[in-house]
């Protein structure tokens, strides 16, 4: 049975996103899906449950496509909905495949763009259902096996957040039966602040967002919700200073611990060092996820950062718990790794299935 070429206009419903106020609270359980690749921030409801797709209308992620599976509030973006005889998954991976041509045809002078006449114009070839079933479950058994290594990344980081919040916040740490605490510090112990505990020297080549590209010799990592948001090929940008390195979402306040050579995004990325012997940097990170900024909204959050104090064992601490947590963040980073292979791997699958190259 033939493939038939048909318009994404023939195939689907578009349905545009709901405006938000700017005086509207930013702070709730649930997803604004302006489009991209993660949520530009949260509010207290939503407008679209179960299974979405969004196209970005606007700005430098105009036309980017993203799927969704939990109650989101789309405003910046179109719901895409397929008509009778196209599978949703399909429709999906229909659509990622066309991702570079959707954001090949952008309107706007000032602001890229994407509307409804660009998105329905494109021209796709629609398998018969059958076949479309076939190569979403093809497509989705990688996604499967992407999400499983993911909460199984989800599950060790916990599980290290559950050692440091029982050894350095209960402060039943090994031997504390036999410590003597005064005001919350056990003896042996001190507080500093984060600021006199790491490199403030470091610097390193940035890579513009507008420069990131979708394939590369180097990862890109910088302060957004994606472990790695791109890549360059620009080899003065590495950095790579023999340890784990932990990045700061100066905006953001996401942190992440880099343990393999990257490019540094810029605006907002700060890297941190320790340098201090009784702070190595699986303990500094841990140390780091447990302070609250949240009270300063959106602010440049470093230098608050740097003035929070924190709990610096005595070295035999120290050491103990950075042989366990180091262990843990390995087994992390071989799930990372396993996760880009299986990336890569979808990718390459994906225009040889939607073009009948391979067939299912």
């Amino acid at each position: 049975m033939s493939w038939e070429k048909v318009k994404l206009g023939d195939i689907v419903d578009i349905k545009k996103g709901t405006y938000i106020t700017k005086n509207e609270s930013k702070e709730g359980p649930y997803p604004v899906i302006l489009g991209g690749k993660e949520p530009a921030y949260y509010i207290d409801r939503f407008n679209h449950t179960g299974k979405a797709i969004v196209i970005s209308r606007s700005g430098a992620s105009a036309g980017y496509v993203s799927f969704w599976n939990e109650p989101i509030f789309v405003t910046d973006g179109f719901l895409i909905e397929p008509k009778e005889k196209v599978d949703f998954d399909f429709l999906y991976y229909l659509l990622k495949s066309h991702q570079p041509e959707l954001q090949g045809k952008q309107g706007g002078a000032a602001i890229p763009h994407v509307n409804p006449r660009i998105i329905n114009a494109i021209e796709v070839v629609l398998p018969p259902l059958f076949v479309q079933r076939n190569i979403a479950n093809v497509l989705s058994a990688y996604d499967d096996l992407i999400e499983n290594n993911q909460k199984q990344i989800k599950l060790l980081e916990e599980a290290a957040q559950r050692l440091y919040k029982e050894w350095f916040v209960d402060l039943r740490f090994p031997g504390y039966e036999n410590t003597e605490i005064i005001d919350g510090v056990p003896e042996g112990w001190r507080k500093d602040a984060v600021g006199n505990l790491i490199d403030k020297s470091h610097r390193s080549k940035q890579v513009k967002s507008s420069e990131y590209l979708n394939e590369g010799k180097i990862p890109v990592v910088d302060q957004g919700r994606e472990f790695i948001s791109g890549y360059t090929n620009d080899e003065e940008t590495i950095v790579d200073l023999g340890c784990p390195i932990i990045v700061f979402g100066d905006h953001t306040r996401i942190l992440k611990y880099i343990q393999f050579p990257f490019a540094k995004g810029a605006d907002g990325t700060q890297l941190i060092v320790s340098v201090c012997d009784e702070m190595p940097q699986s303990l500094l990170y841990c140390s780091l996820i447990n302070v609250d900024l949240s009270n300063f909204h959106y602010a440049r959050h470093f230098k608050y950062l740097k003035a929070e104090e924190i709990l610096v064992p005595d070295t035999t601490i120290s050491k103990q718990f950075d042989n366990v947590v180091s262990s843990v963040f390995k087994q992390v980073q071989c799930l990372r790794d396993q996760v880009n292979k299986l990336k890569e791997a979808r990718d390459r699958l994906l225009p040889k299935l939607m073009s009948g190259e391979l067939e299912v």
